[in-house]
């Protein structure tokens, strides 16, 4: 059940390379970059193609070729939107309004709103078609050709009539009974039958547009104002002046209007082209201020005004940073003078007394989670500390008012901005409100448990130390479980239990000197503060990067920044600069690494280094352990490559788990071996272990978590001493035997020429390794591996194989074993359905269906010469592969369908979609069990195949389909096909 790659060169003997990455085997950035851009490459092909059908009128083909992208690319917004068109063209509503509800949920996506309208309705689902209709009109500007449908959807749901707004100022009714307009309640107009009607100045200050005939509404109102004038746009210093983008995603067919900082202003006409955007029809117009209109001299930061009255995200930008990032630094003033990294002198590693502290929080929007956050800190906080919020001009009425209140309560100190100032002006009030106290820095977006301030403080109390930062589910460097994917955003009570662990588990004693600090919960020491100086306030805007380069600086006067493992703090995490979030994290990157040279290097040398790793993984063990909660425990040992025998190992562990057992899986890394819950292989990521020097820290966990016994699938990539294991916890061991690795060291008894070998005598196989090489990834001879093999698996508690197929052919090669043969799959209920004697319809080609992912030995040069047979003599045959190749572009030439990658759940629908006739497994090699078989069978398909191994054998048994010599020709083959199935 290993797939060995056709495309990849097989290695010599004297350099043996595993079939799969491993110990030993390093997969480089550059190899990991190659593997994206030929995905991509492919995707982008099939898009391609999938695009021109759809011009073209040929929607069935459309649709073939965009699901394939789709597949390739599963995560990406633009290809979703193209496959739900070509759903709704095709009919396919269910399909197309699955897409169009995500891409709303996702990006707000105005379009999809409408089409999930366009979608229902045409269901007939007329009461879904009137909510969903209700929250688009309410929410975005509908077109001119979405007003039938909005009288459709008013009529059916018998409401006087609907409305919608423009940014332009302007309300668009259909109805033809007198309406009345109301802003926040207040009466503007009355008496209107419909058509367009002129708002009054000063509309978009109100939160509400309201259009009722007596006391209904219409559909569509009440409007939200802040839905429909959202404004997204972002603004950077170039050498060449100022230049950015802005857009209203609920009506891109808006013209935005800037204001600049001397009250000019500013058409943005032109769409941008450039611009780096996963949003779907995003219609970002760009804009350009020549650095002659800027001013002269040196006069800090501009404004620049969206329509709302807000800055641009990047605002207030300050021009002379264009030419601080492009190198340009002659003549700079010295606040923008890049400054090498280097550590200040040596600080007294000495006690201090603390000044007092105080919890600073800036405060923009989303009241849910601020609420939360506050609740979390002033339900911990000691009697002492203040807790000064700032509110940076929230737009949201009802945060306001909730802040009044806790203020008005003496629970907090408020400090309340007229207009929006971004997070570090607000973070440097909070701190000078604080008097010379340390602080402690909070995002808005976080929750923190008890005992957070005391633990904070403890490590501040050293007079080296500048800054402190605790572990979160969001934190870069700091982020547990996981550094580099999203980890799942805790509860409250997932965080308490979090930090419950982290208080347990790490040592308090030892200190983790980090680069900088992360800003989202920072504690700063007064000293620090006082000599470092506030936060800079005239070149990062909004935010990101601001703490950065605080921290950088005091590193210049010998501070340390230190981890706080021993806390947690969940990090929610902020949308509050949509689409822009991204660009501003860009653009101060580069301001902090043109101002800080070297910045980068530092960062990426922690990380190379990865002091937390240790924490981390004690962690991870001490979860495990919980997850455990006593129970025994089997060891499932793997190799890297999923497959069959990652289902196998996947459904093996859903029944040890059934049965009360914590099943556990082990996988080769390339400095040893990661140990993984088989259940959820990202759950605990940090259980890697160097082999051999960690091996003892690898086994005590393994007897803490009371493993009584190994059971090996797969050794390939392991590092040797995996093969001992067993040994080391003094458990026995089973064996799962899933191929011929045991005395083939190609595995698929093929030779380079994809061709099956017979099985010769070792003489024969040390004949077939010199000149074809070896995937075992060791330097054995054959004599050495069947040894080996024979002690390995005479010494096993319990054989097990698929098949009689297989366990009769490792038995002639290793005589006297008892292998008990455990079938994957229930055969009789497979192919019960199956509908034998089935024919292609009359005056319609053989529809021929190939299922999984084929490599050489499974059949790969079979398919092509089929294909070429077929191509040249123009038989009436369809070849479709529902899967995928190493070179499918040569499979496509030839006219088969490649459906590309697949999941599991979505196999069958694929196959269907083919409409076949018949299946075929076209392995050339003696396969221990075949997954796809099963899903033929599944599918109602009888099934052709070669005669050998489990595939032959399964056939034979189901009195069903062929199982055809082996090395029949490609023609004759076809010509069976035809006779056996081709129409009547």
């Amino acid at each position: 059940m290993i797939s060995v790659s056709a495309d990849r060169p097989p290695p010599g003997p004297k350099a043996p390379r595993a079939a799969f990455a491993g110990f030993g085997w390093t997969v480089s950035d550059e190899d990991r970059a190659l593997w994206r851009e030929a995905m991509s490459r492919r995707a982008q092909e099939a898009f391609a193609r999938g695009q021109a059908a759809f011009q073209a009128g040929n929607t069935s083909l459309s649709l073939f070729w965009l699901e394939r992208a789709e597949r390739m690319s599963r995560h990406n917004p633009n290809l979703k939107w193209s496959v739900g068109l070509a759903c709704l063209s095709a009919g396919r509503l269910i399909d197309c309004l699955v897409r169009m509800e995500d891409l709303r949920q996702d990006f707000g996506l105005r379009e999809a709103a409408f089409l999930e309208v366009v979608c229902l309705a045409r269901l007939q689902r007329m009461e879904e078609a009137t909510i969903r209709m209700q929250a688009a009109l309410s929410a975005f500007h509908a077109t001119p050709e979405t007003y039938p449908l909005a009288e459709q959807i008013a009529v059916s749901a018998e409401l006087p009539g609907w409305m919608t707004a423009s940014n332009a100022g302007t309300v668009h009714i259909g109805t033809s009974c007198p309406v009345r307009l109301f802003l926040d309640g207040r009466e503007i107009a009355r008496g209107i039958t419909g058509g367009t009607y002129d708002l009054p100045e000063g509309w978009r200050a109100a939160r509400h547009l309201s259009v009722r005939v007596g006391r209904r509404h219409v559909l569509g109102s009440p409007l939200d104002i802040a839905a429909l004038t959202r404004c997204e746009s972002f603004v950077e210093a170039t050498a060449d002046g100022l230049r950015g983008w802005i857009w209203t995603p609920a009506e891109p067919e808006h013209v935005p209007v800037i204001t600049l900082w001397n009250g000019s202003t500013l058409w943005a006409e032109a769409f941008a082209q450039d611009v780096d955007s996963d949003v779907p029809l995003a219609r970002y117009r760009v804009f350009h201020v020549p650095a002659r209109e800027c001013p002269e001299r040196d006069e800090g930061p501009l404004d620049l005004w969206n329509e709302n009255g807000r800055l641009l995200t990047g605002a207030p930008v300050d021009p002379l940073v264009g030419k601080l990032v492009s190198g340009q630094t002659r003549g700079l003033p010295a606040r923008l003078r890049p400054v090498k990294i280097q550590p200040g002198r040596m600080r007294p590693h000495l006690p201090r007394r603390s000044p007092g502290c105080a919890v600073v929080i800036p405060v923009y929007a989303d009241r849910v989670r601020t609420m939360a956050c506050l609740r979390s800190v002033l339900a911990t906080c000691p009697a002492d500390v203040p807790v000064i919020v700032v509110d940076d001009a929230t737009p949201e009425p009802s945060l306001a008012q909730a802040l009044d209140q806790l203020a008005e309560d003496g629970r907090i100190i408020l400090i309340r901005h007229e207009r929006n100032r971004g997070f570090p002006i607000s973070a440097n009030d909070g701190m000078r409100a604080a008097a010379g106290r340390d602080i402690l820095l909070l995002n808005s977006d976080t929750l923190v448990p008890a005992g957070w301030v005391e633990r904070l403080r403890a490590r501040l109390a050293e007079s080296d130390v500048g800054t402190v930062t605790p572990l979160s589910n969001d934190a870069t460097i700091l982020s547990y479980p996981s550094t580099d994917r999203p980890n799942p955003v805790p509860s409250l009570a997932e965080m308490r239990a979090m930090d419950r662990l982290c208080q347990k588990n790490v040592a308090v004693s030892k200190e983790i000197d980090l680069p900088t600090a992360h800003g989202f919960c920072m504690a700063i020491s007064a000293d620090c503060l006082a000599e470092t100086g506030l936060f800079c306030e005239d070149l990062f805007a909004q935010g990101y990067g601001e703490e950065n380069d605080f921290c950088l600086r005091a590193t210049a006067r010998g501070f340390r920044h230190l981890a706080a493992p021993e806390l947690y703090v969940a990090h929610v995490g902020s949308a509050s600069f949509g689409t822009a979030r991204n660009a501003l994290g860009v653009r101060n990157l580069d301001i902090l690494n043109a101002l800080h040279p070297g910045y980068h290097a530092l960062v990426a040398r922690f990380i190379a280094a990865d002091p937390l790793h240790e924490t981390r993984r004690r962690l991870d063990a001490a979860r495990l352990l919980q997850q455990g909660a006593g129970r025994p425990a089997i060891l499932m040992v793997q190799h890297d490559a999923g497959g069959g025998v990652g289902r196998v190992v996947r459904e093996r562990s859903e029944a040890f788990e059934a049965d009360g057992v914590l099943a556990l899986a082990l996988r080769p890394h390339e400095s040893g071996c990661l140990l993984e819950y088989a259940l959820d292989g990202k759950r605990f990521p940090n259980l890697k272990y160097r082999l051999p020097d960690e091996l003892p820290s690898l086994l005590d966990l393994l007897a803490a978590l009371r493993v009584q016994a190994v059971e090996w699938h797969h050794l390939i990539g392991h590092a040797p001493c995996i093969r001992t294991l067993h040994e080391g916890l003094g458990v026995p061991y089973d064996v799962f035997i899933h191929d011929h690795v045991w005395f083939c060291p190609r595995i698929s008894l093929c030779d380079g020429a994809g061709r099956y070998c017979g099985e010769p005598d070792p003489a024969g196989c040390e004949l077939c390794v010199a000149r074809w090489g070896s995937y075992l990834g060791e330097d054995l001879s054959i004599a050495d591996l069947l040894a080996r093999s024979t002690r390995e698996l005479s010494g096993a508690r319990r054989l097990m194989a698929p098949s009689d197929d297989t366990v009769r052919r490792i038995c002639r090669h290793f005589p006297g074993l008892t292998i008990e043969a455990l079938p994957l799959e229930d055969d009789a209920a497979l192919h019960k359905d199956i509908m034998p004697h089935r024919h292609a319809t009359r005056g319609q080609p053989l529809r021929v269906c190939v299922v999984g992912g084929i490599s050489q030995w499974k059949g790969y040069d079979v398919l092509l010469a089929l294909a070429t047979e077929i191509q040249t003599h123009r038989l009436p045959i369809v070849l479709s592969l529902v899967g995928h190749t190493h070179d499918d572009e040569a499979l496509i030439s030839r006219g088969v369908r490649v459906t590309g990658e697949y999941r599991e759940d979505e196999v069958q629908a694929l196959i269907r979609q083919q409409q076949p006739d018949v299946g075929l497994i076209p392995s050339i090699a003696p396969e221990t069990w075949c997954y796809a078989l099963g899903q033929v069978w599944r599918s109602g398909l009888e099934a052709v195949c070669f005669d050998l191994g489990a595939q032959g054998e399964r056939v034979r048994r189901s009195m069903t389909g062929l199982a055809v010599p082996l090395g029949v020709a490609p023609y004759q083959l076809a010509m069976i096909l035809l006779g056996r199935w081709g129409a009547v």
